[in-house]
């Protein structure tokens, strides 16, 4: 499986966000430093592509026991695809 940047970075944002959290909630639960996951960070100034080491994502993955395998579903997307379909069935329930 081969997998980019953009994918590895949207993986943490949609982890965060099923869990209820923000990229930052989700790098202190961490116990990470509160920007380490901040947009701004992502890429250096000089435009180079910065890659979240595999130290932090164990600790991701372990501060909210989901697995490698849910993490490479939510790179494909698979995940994100229901938390949207669940989000839509509640604001129509409202």
């Amino acid at each position: 499986m081969s997998f980019t940047h953009k994918q590895v970075w949207r993986a943490i944002d949609r982890l965060a966000e099923k869990h209820g959290l923000t990229a930052s909630g989700l790098s202190r639960r961490a116990g990470l430093d509160a920007t380490a996951f901040n947009v701004s960070k992502r890429i250096t100034p000089g435009g180079r592509r910065r890659w979240p080491g595999t130290e932090t994502v164990a600790k991701v993955l372990d501060a909210t026991g989901e697995t490698l395998v849910s993490f490479a579903a939510l790179m494909r997307g698979e995940v994100a695809k229901r938390v949207a379909k669940r989000r839509n069935g509640r604001r129509r329930a409202k």
